[in-house]
């Protein structure tokens, strides 16, 4: 990605890498909803772990980055920090069988591949985040939500509306349903 450091194989041979850089959130597209607020701060070193083997490339430090996402319940905005350590290997990609498949130790969990001449720093960060991006975020363990009928946030006010509420859409499956 323009604007990161390229981690390259070839420069490894003759020395590690120490990086200390802020990612752009412009170069971080996570997925939706979630958004990089501020730049993310890695620093870490980069190291070819066998120069005449496989050229696997070792990338290991701490990011910190804040994240920001709206409750799954009640769409409040909220900010999630991370400050993290990882610990990765990339191999490069000719070491994948064309078309094949192969089972994994647990050891290998923290594991890539990268194709060309090396990996984008950008890139790393980008999985890594992704990789720790909770599946469900609540503004508070006991978030109540929105009412679906008034939109009203139940954590603010108690609304009218009938608790049992049932879409019509599916009268016809609850239908057959009561006719077993």
């Amino acid at each position: 990605m323009p604007g990161s450091i390229y981690i390259e194989a070839a420069a490894l041979e003759r020395m590690p890498l120490q990086f200390k850089e802020a990612i752009r959130p412009a170069q971080l597209d996570l997925s939706d909803p979630w958004r990089v607020s501020d730049a993310v701060a890695a620093q870490g070193r980069a190291e070819l772990l066998d120069k005449e083997g496989l050229r696997s490339i070792r990338v290991r430090g701490r990011l910190h980055a804040c994240l920001s996402h709206a409750c799954d319940r009640c769409l409040k905005d909220l900010r999630r920090e991370f400050e993290e350590g990882f610990d990765l290997c990339f191999y490069p990609m000719e070491m994948i069988e064309e078309g094949g498949e192969a089972a994994i130790s647990m050891e290998q969990t923290e594991v890539g591949f990268y194709d060309g001449d090396g990996i984008g720093l950008a890139d790393v960060v980008r999985e890594q985040l992704l990789l720790w991006l909770p599946t469900r975020s609540l503004c508070q363990p006991g978030c109540k939500g929105l009412c679906p009928e008034c939109g009203a946030d139940r954590n603010e006010r108690a609304c009218e509306c009938r608790a049992g509420f049932a879409d019509p859409r599916w009268d016809a499956l609850r239908e057959l349903s009561r006719a077993r």
